[in-house]
């Protein structure tokens, strides 16, 4: 039984320490942040950044549908 709970928690600490996906959504925040700020700055910009994340909303919306 002493071995079971060791094993558990060498597992934990492997599964806390994983971080691949994080990188990839720092980087997704930073994008959107740089889309914002240059809709703020370039209004005419703003129509175009309005449409792309509707785009992407609207695949996301459907594979979210499609994957349950």
């Amino acid at each position: 039984m002493h071995y079971l709970n060791r094993t558990a928690l060498r597992a934990l600490i492997a599964f806390q320490k994983q971080t691949h996906g994080q990188d990839l959504i720092e980087y997704a925040l930073m994008a959107g942040f740089v889309a914002v700020a240059a809709g703020a700055i370039m209004p005419g910009v703003s129509k175009s950044i309005s449409t792309i994340f509707s785009k992407v909303a609207s695949v996301m919306t459907n594979a979210a549908t499609q994957g349950s």
